[in-house]
């Protein structure tokens, strides 16, 4: 990279700045993953009839075209993209899914798989529509597009298996009382190999992961400190899910609109390389949050100060990130690597 990043640590690096112009200064072929969330045609002040629809899609297809272009042949896109209704009328937008058939048509990716990510918690709106009228449901669910270069992207289901459920635990351990090993009529064919132990069942993909973060190191410094936090933030375990499906240690993770930097403090966690972009430096500036678990607030002053400063490129490479609040991450064992990318 020939800009300086704002900040760096032992595995990742956090730029300021237009993510095509970033983008650009990446070599073809150079990453493993990009996960991300961009604005959403919600948030973009404008109404969602189909003129507008198809100006989003034109607006992200220069994005989507550098990502291909980075991306390694076995590596992949996650996007993240969240539903709109049309203006004043109870109509959803078909945004998300015109950039979906863009981005395979014009483009040139494959759609690996369709995920639905479905936040519980997440309040009922639009308010008109659902709670005044009462004529919609709440909108819960965000499509996340899987997308590849090729047919044979790089991926392991074995490393996101999930708990097996009470019934299928009874099965295994005496499965010759819940089912005969034979072809059924739906044409499926239950062997005697049905009842193994895999250590975990295949994950489905609807994703069920509530957005309920309230007392984050993120969220609390933003609030001690007095710097406005990110409105839009996805939940540690989204972008955990698909960095390791898709990903190995070592690998290198990119999240061209990166907010308050969940991708990369994820996949420090993870122990992958990592980079992010962000055109608002304000939410960059705040995002190290998520790295200064246990120091003091003045430490956290004089680190926000640097940080603020033209021309800050601070190191956090003396930085262990706190994995606590990251399931299922294994501490022991990890391994230090520079982040010296290219």
């Amino acid at each position: 990279m020939k800009s300086n990043p704002l900040y760096h640590t032992n595995k990742g690096q956090a730029y300021v700045g237009n993510s095509l112009d970033l983008l650009s200064e990446l070599p073809s072929g150079s990453i493993d993953l990009v996960m991300t969330s961009p604005p959403f045609a919600l948030r973009r002040q404008k109404t969602y009839g189909n003129v507008e629809e198809t100006e989003y899609a034109n607006w992200i297809k220069p994005f989507g075209k550098e990502v291909f272009r980075v991306l390694k042949e076995s590596g992949s896109f996650v996007l993240d993209l969240g539903g709109a209704y049309r203006l004043g009328v109870p109509s959803r937008s078909l945004y998300n899914f015109r950039v979906l058939l863009m981005f395979c048509d014009e483009v040139g990716f494959h759609l690996a798989e369709d995920f639905y990510w479905y936040n519980p918690a997440k309040l009922p709106s639009p308010i008109e529509w659902v709670n005044k009228r009462k004529i919609r449901v709440k909108d819960s669910v965000n499509t996340v597009w899987w997308f590849s270069k090729t047919e044979f992207p790089k991926a392991d289901v074995q490393k996101v298996l999930v708990p097996y459920s009470d019934r299928m635990k009874k099965l295994i351990e005496n499965p010759e009382n819940f089912y005969l090993p034979k072809r059924r009529p739906s044409g499926h064919d239950i062997s005697s190999s049905f009842g193994k132990d895999n250590g975990g069942a295949i994950p489905s993909n609807l994703l069920s992961i509530p957005n309920t973060d309230s007392n984050s190191s993120y969220l609390r410094l933003c609030k001690e400190i007095g710097i406005e936090r990110h409105p839009a933030r996805f939940p540690l375990d989204l972008p955990a899910f698909f960095i390791k499906m898709l990903t190995d240690e070592g690998d290198v993770v990119l999240d061209i609109f990166s907010g308050s930097n969940t991708t990369g403090f994820v996949a420090e966690a993870l122990n992958r390389k990592w980079l992010s972009f962000e055109l608002d430096r304000d939410y960059l500036v705040s995002s190290v949050f998520r790295f200064l678990e246990g120091y003091s607030i003045q430490e956290i002053k004089e680190i926000i100060c640097e940080l603020q400063k033209e021309g800050a490129n601070y190191s956090l490479c003396n930085v262990k990130c706190n994995l606590k609040p990251v399931r299922e991450i294994k501490q022991k064992g990890e391994q230090i690597i520079q982040s010296s990318f290219f």
